[in-house]
């Protein structure tokens, strides 16, 4: 099969491109080159999508998969179906679990779709990948896969929303973390999201699906990590929500959060079936191999580095200490 990743420099695009190879595909990944390298076997070839004729590169060519990671742009998306699409044996376009219009509770409504590019705002995210997605179907239909992940985590995974905790717990120390209050939590490697869109190429499935791991209570979540890579010796403080909000601890992501807990109000995200997808062909590695894989890129990267999600040392010792006094 010879393969055309729009992307495959980091995390998705990567992982997807180094799974083909690892099948014996032929993998070319279109991409500026500038954020990373693509795998080793992977041919890359330069592209600008900003620009009007941006794809020219690979305009022509016959391609039996595509697979398109675009974050937040709809003219890319757009662009890329209508250039390369005639000549693409299969599509996938890799969507996302935000695409719901009601994160509150498990529902099928989608996000009113805004035709646009995004990337200086993040609110838009959702809309955008409902144009993207509805671009994909318009063009592509009997060839498209959707897939729609929640929160993708392991090896490449930059945001730090869930490797945070693999690489806290293997500090060790007295470890706060959000008391279970009866949160879920859902999440998927990326290593079986890649291992499932190329599966899918291969057997040119179509349609769309959620593309997320089973749903999981938090603490169950949290105390699986521990028993994985925490020393001997190391201690849990749960806190409640109360406590935590009270010590301007954020939800989720960002500055002086904790990564997995959400808002009462996002219950649906961590809600997703994953009956349709498995029956689909997505597989799940085991937990204990999703730990290590995120404990891994936590120490390639540097443990103690800044990070974009969760809480200094400092910021965790200073809540601890004000709630034992």
């Amino acid at each position: 099969m010879r393969l055309l990743v729009l992307g495959g420099t980091v995390f998705v695009g990567h992982a997807v491109a180094a799974e083909a190879l690892r099948r014996g595909h032929e993998v070319v990944c279109a991409a500026r080159g500038t954020s990373g390298a693509v795998p080793d076997g992977a041919e890359l070839v330069p592209v600008e999508r900003d620009a009007p004729d941006g794809l020219a590169a690979v305009a022509g060519e016959r391609f039996d998969a595509v697979v398109d990671v675009a974050k937040i742009s709809h003219p890319w998306v757009r662009d890329a179906v209508r250039v390369l699409g005639p000549n693409a044996g299969h599509w996938t376009f890799v969507s996302t679990i935000s695409v719901y219009a009601d994160m509150e509770k498990v529902s099928e409504d989608l996000l009113e779709p805004l035709y646009e590019d995004g990337r200086d705002d993040l609110a838009r995210y959702g809309g955008i990948k409902v144009a993207n997605e509805g671009e994909v179907r318009e063009h592509l239909e009997d060839r498209a896969f959707i897939v729609r992940p929640g929160l993708i985590t392991g090896p490449g995974d930059g945001s730090d929303r869930f490797g945070y905790w693999p690489g806290r717990f293997a500090r060790g120390g007295r470890v706060l973390q959000p008391a279970g209050e009866g949160a879920m939590s859902q999440h998927i490697d990326v290593r079986d999201l890649a291992e499932w869109i190329v599966t899918a190429s291969e057997n040119r499935l179509v349609g769309t699906y959620d593309a997320i791991g089973p749903s999981r209570p938090l603490d169950e979540v949290l105390d699986g990590i521990r028993e994985l890579v925490a020393p001997a010796g190391t201690e849990v403080a749960p806190v409640s929500s109360e406590a935590l909000l009270a010590n301007e601890v954020q939800y989720w992501a960002g500055p002086r959060s904790l990564p997995l807990w959400l808002p009462p109000n996002y219950a649906g995200m961590t809600a997703r079936g994953t009956a349709a997808s498995e029956a689909a062909g997505l597989t799940f590695r085991s937990f204990e191999d999703q730990v290590r894989g995120a404990l891994a890129e936590e120490e390639q990267r540097g443990v103690d580095r800044e990070r974009k999600a969760g809480l200094t040392p400092a910021q965790e010792k200073e809540i601890l200490d004000r709630l034992q006094a």
